[in-house]
């Protein structure tokens, strides 16, 4: 099959790989239908998630139909279609017990494009499987459906939850990428008095507006000074950083209110300074996180029933075998205007992937 393969910092590969195969009762092998880019995959390309090594296949969120299924595997079968979530739960250890999927010390968590073979390919073999797909109805479309196995749980539980946003707040969100604009479209769900949109793209501010954003500004233009004249020099309740750079992460440091929340969403690959000289004293509480999926279910009924924004945020579609040129333009979404790239296969092809 084929297969989006990282090769080393700055390099990837659209190349033949060997097919995947069940290693464990628990998997299940999926072709892949629908597929997309995640900031997280350009922080691997550029070498900032070290764990991920030459070789693997990159991707960690798709939709598929199910080809093969271990003999431990009793909530999906050979022609359902799934999606694909980006944390696999052995459903055993303590962090499972505890919903805390993405903690999983049991062979799950994070682990697709990034300590396993991922979804940016022809077929995936996914751990867990019971656990880690979710079947989905036929009232809800595959380029809609992608976009609940990452941005939307992890902008809802990492951004919206762990900030504790609530009625009348006042929401920064920083970076109106597909996670900012997620987190905006479900910090609605609790009514705040006014959110507030972050970015560097006239296109992702107006992205933001679209999705809910009560009042934009552009990170070039002292957003502080908007936050602060908005609040009458409090600060804001809840900021959200949903970049993943030192400047904004400090830049959320000092729009947030005395006894306010700075949830972190975005991934790191360079040390952010806290200045703890001016926070120690103001009470402010810094969440940080790795998506869970607990919330999935509820996420994917919510968007059955309409409640969700999915396609809007599509501005490319490609077919697999474009997955060099679908990062291309993501990663120059600056100038692209790229928010969610989708990809798909122009053609299923048989059931039986691997010569079985």
């Amino acid at each position: 099959m084929k297969a989006l393969v990282f090769q080393g910092p700055g390099q990837t590969a659209w190349q033949d790989v060997p097919d995947p195969a069940i290693k464990d009762a628990a998997d299940a092998i999926v072709r892949v239908d629908a597929v997309t880019i995640c900031g997280t995959d350009l922080h691997i390309v550029k070498g900032d998630v070290r764990e991920v090594t030459p070789g693997r296949i990159l991707g960690h969120e798709a939709v598929g139909t199910v080809v093969e299924t271990g003999s431990d595997v009793r909530s999906v079968h050979p022609g359902d279609r799934v999606l694909i979530s980006c944390i696999s739960a052995c459903g055993r250890c303590r962090f499972c017990r505890e919903a805390s999927y993405g903690q999983c010390r049991g062979g799950g968590g994070w682990v697709l494009g990034h300590t396993i073979d991922g979804t940016q390919a022809e077929y995936v073999s996914v751990p867990f499987a019971d656990l880690s797909l979710h079947p989905l109805p036929d009232t809800v479309e595959s380029h809609d459906a992608v976009l609940l196995a990452d941005i939307y749980p992890t902008s809802y539980e990492v951004g919206v939850l762990n900030g504790q946003v609530g009625p009348a707040d006042t929401v920064v969100v920083v970076g109106a990428g597909p996670v900012g604009l997620a987190a905006i479209a479900t910090a609605q769900l609790y009514s705040p008095g006014r959110l507030i949109a972050v970015d560097l793209a006239d296109s992702r501010l107006a992205a933001a507006r679209d999705f809910g954003a009560d009042t934009i500004a552009r990170s070039q233009e002292e957003p502080e000074r908007l936050v602060e004249e908005l609040t009458d020099g409090l600060g804001a309740d809840v900021v959200i950083e949903a970049v993943g750079v030192p400047e904004t992460f400090e830049m959320c440091a000092r729009m947030v209110r005395p006894g306010g929340r700075i949830a972190n969403i975005g991934v790191h690959g360079r040390p952010a300074v806290l200045h703890l000289e001016d926070l120690w004293i103001k009470n402010v509480t810094i969440t940080t996180g790795l998506v869970d999926t607990r919330t999935t279910p509820m996420l994917l009924r919510m968007m059955a029933a309409g409640r969700l924004p999915g396609a809007t945020m599509v501005t490319h579609r490609f077919e697999l075998d474009q997955m060099e040129e679908a990062y291309d333009v993501f990663s120059r979404a600056g100038e692209t205007g790229a928010l969610k790239i989708v990809l798909g296969a122009a053609k299923p092809t048989a059931l039986s992937p691997v010569g079985r």
